[in-house]
C-alpha cells in the first residue's frame, strides 16, 4: 500500500482518564482521474473516482474490466501518469492515462464526472446501464461455468477463518480504522492477495486488477469487508469467483444476481457464524 494511504493529524481525545491532544492517523481519500484513448486517438476523461492512493494501476485495470471496457489485460497497451510536463506533479500522481487497442465492439464509456468511494454504480447514467452490468456478469459466469454443481468447496471451519487472515493483511486499517479490504483466497484457505481502499468496490477492483495484470486464473473465493452490494457480486461473477463472502449483510439485488450467475453468496461471516444465501452446496460441514 502507498505511504500516502494515511494522513497524520491531531485529535482531542476524551475517555475515562480525561481529555488530551494526541496524534492520530486518517485514511487518505483522493480523486483518481482515468483518461481513455484507443490507438492514436487523444485520451478523453472516463471517470474521476475517489480512492485511497496505492495500487492505482490495479484499480484502473480492475475497474475497466468490471465496466466491460476491456475483456482482458492485453487490451491495455499503455497505462501511466500523464506525460504533459505542464501538469504539476502533485496533480499528475492522481491521473492515469490508458491507451487501449482498437476494438469495434467496445461499449461506449458513459460515466458521471465523479464516482464516490461509497458506491460502485453511482456514476451510471441510466437503468439500462446497470442492467448491462448484470447481463455482462451473467455472460462472464457462464463462460467460467460455475453452474450449480460444487465445482469448488470449502469447509465451514475454513470459511470462518478467512476474516482473521484478511485482517492480518490490513496494515492501513490497523493504523486508521477507516479502510475496507478485499481478499482472494484459494479453496484451501491460502490468501493469494489482499488490497485496501476507502471504497469496498475499489478494493475489489484492485484485487481483480492485480490478478489480471499477473495473468493468472482468478482464485475461487472473494472476501470483502462491510456490506455486499450488487457491484461486488457483479465484479465477482465477471472475474470467475465461485464463492463471495462478506462480514456484513448482502443486498437483495446482490442475492438475485448471485442466484442467477451461480455464485455462492455468504453474508454475516463473523466468528463462527455465517448465512449462505445462494448455492450452498459449495460450503461443507
Amino acid at each position: 500500500m502507498s505511504e500516502d494511504a494515511s494522513v497524520a493529524t491531531l485529535v482531542l481525545r476524551r475517555d475515562s482518564s480525561g481529555t488530551r491532544w494526541e496524534k492520530d492517523s486518517l485514511v487518505a481519500e483522493e480523486p483518481l482521474e482515468i483518461r481513455l484513448g484507443e490507438g492514436e486517438a487523444e485520451p478523453e476523461r472516463f471517470v474521476v473516482t475517489m480512492r485511497t492512493p496505492g495500487d492505482d494501476d490495479d484499480l484502473v485495470v480492475g475497474l475497466l474490466f468490471g465496466e466491460g471496457i476491456i475483456e482482458n489485460v492485453d487490451e491495455v497497451l499503455a497505462l501511466a501518469p500523464p506525460a504533459d510536463s505542464r501538469i504539476a506533479p502533485e496533480l499528475a500522481k492522481n491521473v492515469r492515462v490508458v491507451t487501449l487497442s482498437p476494438r469495434a465492439d467496445r461499449p461506449r464509456a458513459r460515466r458521471a464526472t465523479v464516482m464516490g468511494s461509497a458506491c460502485g454504480v453511482c456514476g451510471r447514467t441510466s437503468v439500462e446501464d446497470v442492467a448491462s452490468l448484470a447481463a455482462a456478469a451473467r455472460r462472464g459466469a457462464a463462460e467460467s461455468k460455475p453452474g450449480a454443481e460444487p465445482d469448488v468447496s470449502i469447509s465451514s471451519a475454513l470459511l470462518t477463518s478467512l476474516p482473521s487472515a484478511l485482517r492480518a493483511r490490513q496494515s492501513v486499517f490497523s493504523a486508521t480504522g477507516g479502510l475496507h479490504a478485499a481478499g482472494l483466497f484459494e479453496a484451501d484457505g491460502a490468501l493469494v492477495l489482499a488490497r485496501e481502499d476507502v471504497g469496498r468496490h475499489n478494493a475489489t477492483d484492485k484485487v481483480v486488477g492485480a490478478i489480471l495484470r499477473a495473468r493468472r486464473p482468478c482464485p475461487p473465493v472473494l472476501l470483502v469487508s462491510g456490506r455486499l452490494g450488487f457491484e461486488i457480486a457483479q465484479k465477482a461473477a465477471l472475474a470467475g469467483v465461485r464463492i463471495v463472502a462478506a462480514v456484513s449483510a448482502p443486498t437483495s439485488l446482490a442475492v438475485d444476481l448471485a442466484e442467477e450467475t451461480g455464485l455462492t453468496l455468504v453474508g454475516f461471516l463473523r466468528d463462527e457464524r455465517f448465512n449462505v444465501y445462494t448455492h450452498p452446496g459449495r460450503i461443507t460441514r
